[in-house]
C-alpha cells in the first residue's frame, strides 16, 4: 500500500487549500496511491490521532471547492519539534506513520513548517525508515529562500493593494490635512507592505510613504517626511510593516507597550500604527488615524489571485510527483522564466531553506527607506493577475466546511 499523509501548519493564506487540493487530487489520479490521509491540526493533531480520510471525503464532496475556500481546511498548529532528534516525540511520530502505512508525508506551510520537514526527514534517514518528506511552500510573507515567490503572497498583494486603493479614495474626500497610517503584516520582511504601491494611480500617488522592516526607523526623520508629504497634498497615506524597528532593533510597537511572544519565541507584533498615530498627533497636530489590516490580508478568498490559485495547486501536485519519484527532504520551488511571465516547478534541499529568511531586496528600497522601486512592480504585477472564481450561493460565498469542525 502507498498511503500518503498531508497537513497544514502556521498561518493560513487565501490559497493554502489550493495546495491541499493539488496534493489530494494528484494522489487520487495516480494509481500508485491507495489512500490520502489528512492531519487535522498538523503534526500536533496527528500525535493525538486527529486524522481524516481525504480519499473517502473526496468521494462525497466537491473538493474542487478547496481551491477557493480560505483558511486551513485541515486546521493548523504552531508546534515546533525539538532540536534533539533523540527526543521521544520522533519515534512516536514514526510509529504513527507506520500505523497508517504512510510512505509519503506532505507539510504545507512556511519557514517553521519546513523546519518540521527537515527534522522528520533527517530522523527517518537516521533510523532507516523509507518515507518521503516533502514541504509544499505557503506564506503571505514571501520570505522563503530559494524560490521566486511563495503561494499566498500574490493574493495578499492583490488584497493589500485593492484595500489601500479604497482607503486612499476614502481618506482624500476632505479638504483639511489628514494622515492615514495603514499597518500591514510583515515581521522581518516587507514584501506585503511593498505591495501597497500597486494602489497608486495617475491621479493619486498615495501611499506617499512606504516603510519596511528592512530599513531602520527614526521618529524624527519620519515626522519630517510626513510634513513634507503634507506639502504635496492634504491627504497623506502611510503604509508601514508591523515589524518596523529603530537602529537599536527595538520594535516601534514596543514604544507603546511590551510585545508578547508566541510558542516559537517570536514577538507578537501589533500596534505600531497606533504608536505612529500618537506621534503624528503630538508632533504635527493634524488629524491622524491608524488602520491595522490584520487577518483579512490572509483570509480573503474573494480577492484571491487566479494566478496564485493555479500556482498553489501546481505546487501541491508537483510535491506528489516528487515523492513518487522517491525525493525526500525537499521543498517545492518556483522558478521564473526570462521574458514573458511563466514559472516552472523545482525542488530544493529543505535543510538549506528552513530557518532562513528572504528579505526585501535593498536595491528595491528607495527615498531613504520610504519608497519602492519600479523593479518591484515588474516582479509583483504578474502574481496578482486574474480574479478569484469563488462560487456564490444565496448571495454569499460558498466554502467547504473545515475538517476540524468534523472531528471533535
Amino acid at each position: 500500500m502507498y498511503n500518503i499523509l498531508v497537513g497544514q501548519s502556521g498561518g493560513p493564506t487565501a490559497v493554502i487549500n489550493a495546495s491541499l487540493y493539488g496534493v489530494v487530487q494528484e494522489a487520487i489520479e495516480n494509481n500508485k496511491v491507495d489512500t490520502v490521509y489528512g492531519m487535522v491540526n498538523g503534526i500536533e493533531g496527528f500525535l493525538k490521532n486527529r486524522v481524516i480520510n481525504m480519499s473517502d471525503y473526496a468521494k462525497d464532496h466537491d473538493i474542487s471547492l478547496l481551491k477557493t475556500t480560505p483558511a486551513s481546511f485541515l486546521g493548523s498548529c504552531r508546534f515546533k519539534l525539538p532540536e534533539n532528534l533523540e527526543d521521544a516525540v520522533y519515534p512516536a511520530i514514526m510509529d504513527k506513520l507506520k500505523e497508517y502505512e504512510i510512505k509519503a508525508f506532505f507539510y504545507i506551510g512556511g519557514n517553521d513548517s519546513m523546519d518540521t520537514v527537515s527534522k522528520l526527514s533527517r530522523y527517518a534517514a537516521k533510523v532507516g525508515e523509507d518515507i518521503c518528506f516533502v514541504g509544499v511552500p505557503k506564506t503571505i510573507d514571501n520570505d522563503l529562500i530559494m524560490t521566486d515567490h511563495t503561494p499566498g503572497f500574490g493574493s495578499t498583494a492583490k488584497y493589500v493593494a485593492a484595500t489601500v486603493k479604497e482607503i486612499v479614495l476614502d481618506a482624500g474626500v476632505y479638504e483639511h490635512p489628514v494622515v492615514t497610517i495603514v499597518e500591514l503584516m510583515g515581521r522581518n520582511a516587507g514584501w506585503v507592505t511593498a505591495a501597497s504601491v500597486l494602489a497608486r494611480t495617475d491621479y493619486d500617488r498615495n501611499p506617499l510613504l512606504v516603510i519596511l522592516p528592512e530599513s531602520d526607523f527614526d521618529v524624527d526623520t519620519f515626522v519630517n517626511d510626513v510634513k513634507e508629504a503634507l506639502k504635496q497634498q492634504s491627504s497623506v497615506v502611510v503604509c508601514v510593516s508591523e515589524g518596523i524597528s529603530d537602529k537599536s532593533g527595538k520594535f516601534i510597537c514596543e514604544y507603546g507597550a511590551d510585545a508578547g511572544v508566541d510558542n516559537f519565541g517570536h514577538k507578537m507584533l501589533t500596534g505600531c500604527g497606533k504608536v505612529l498615530e500618537g506621534i503624528i498627533k503630538e508632533r504635527i497636530g493634524c488629524k491622524c488615524r491608524s488602520i491595522e489590516i490584520n487577518l483579512p490580508q490572509r483570509c480573503s478568498a474573494i480577492l484571491a489571485s487566479q494566478t496564485d490559485i493555479k500556482e498553489a495547486e501546481g505546487a501541491g501536485r508537483h510535491g506528489v510527483q516528487a515523492a513518487l519519484s522517491s525525493q525526500t527532504g525537499i521543498m517545492i520551488t518556483f522558478e521564473r522564466a526570462e521574458g514573458d511571465y511563466a514559472i516552472s516547478y523545482g525542488t530544493e534541499d529543505v535543510n538549506k531553506i528552513c530557518n532562513r529568511e528572504k528579505k526585501f531586496p535593498a536595491e528595491w528600497i528607495t527615498a531613504h527607506g520610504t519608497d519602492i522601486a519600479d523593479a518591484f512592480l515588474n516582479y509583483v504585477t504578474p502574481l496578482i493577475q486574474g480574479e478569484s472564481p469563488v462560487p456564490f450561493e444565496n448571495g454569499m460565498p460558498k466554502y467547504l466546511k473545515p475538517a476540524y469542525k468534523e472531528i471533535i
